[in-house]
């Protein structure tokens, strides 16, 4: 081969060699070629209707309320960036357990028995619960109850006890998929009464939304926790933990709770 063609055959190879070296170093970050970590959002999961900790703001068409908010100011404090589905307390728990989420923050009251499956942050609220009923009723305690049947939400503390005493006391269980039919249902005198989270049915009472009352003691006091699945994300749960911390000595923690009432 002549020289000249020789040597315009290797000034051709290396053309094509640095071309296909710029394709590769031109990848974004997360990219196969690239040697930086995926910077994918988490997947949270939610409850749809647990107002004042998440509910629907009709005139914007997004989701609000204490979790919402604490989610993002933990998020903006520790620099991650997620995506929340509410999609209903039940189906959180088995998007978090099935893999479909990373975690979920839903007003869940941390238990032993839920330690089994899931990991939890610090407590970021406390709660009980509490025996609800119709405006116009003369029931006091669950002993009044027997001979009913009680309003539950799936898979809740509520839920969890009243099937504990629905013996002792006489009474049968119905169960519902969120807490707005729950308290229709009681309302309309289809179920006598209900167990829900004394501040959530407190909340929906003092906005007026429904013709309840609460009765008796809180039961079972607890704390909510921000859950992933057992043996997972320990990471998130030190960034929500560290988030947390910080709101609560910068003061927003207190702006948060006092922006719904508490």
């Amino acid at each position: 081969m002549p020289t000249f063609r020789r040597t315009a055959a290797v000034l051709a190879g290396l053309v094509l060699a640095v071309g296909l070296a710029a394709c590769g170093s031109s990848s974004t970050p997360g990219d196969a070629g690239s040697t930086a970590p995926k910077a994918t959002p988490y997947v949270i999961y939610s409850d749809n209707a647990f107002p004042p900790f998440e509910y629907l703001d009709t005139a914007n068409n997004t989701y609000v309320g204490v979790d919402m908010d604490l989610l993002a100011a933990i998020a903006a404090d520790q620099g991650f960036s997620y995506q929340v589905k509410n999609e209903g307390f039940d189906a959180a728990m088995g998007a978090v357990q099935s893999g479909q989420a990373d975690a979920m923050i839903a007003g869940m009251t941390i238990t032993d028995e839920r330690k089994k499956t899931f990991d939890f942050s610090s407590g970021y609220f406390t709660d009980g619960q509490i025996m609800v009923v119709p405006e116009a009723s003369t029931a006091a305690s669950p002993t009044d109850l027997k001979g009913t049947t009680v309003a539950v939400k799936a898979s809740t503390q509520g839920a969890t006890y009243a099937n504990s005493v629905k013996d002792e006391f006489g009474f049968q269980v119905q169960v519902y998929e969120d807490s707005p039919t729950m308290y229709q249902a009681v309302v309309n005198g289809i179920n006598s009464a209900c167990f829900e989270d004394r501040s959530v049915i407190g909340w929906a009472i003092a906005q007026g939304q429904v013709k309840l009352k609460t009765v008796g003691d809180v039961l079972n006091p607890g704390e909510y926790g921000f859950a992933v699945k057992a043996g997972t994300h320990a990471d998130l749960l030190a960034k929500f933990n560290a988030g947390l911390a910080n709101l609560k000595a910068n003061g927003e923690y207190d702006k948060i709770l006092a922006k719904y009432g508490y």
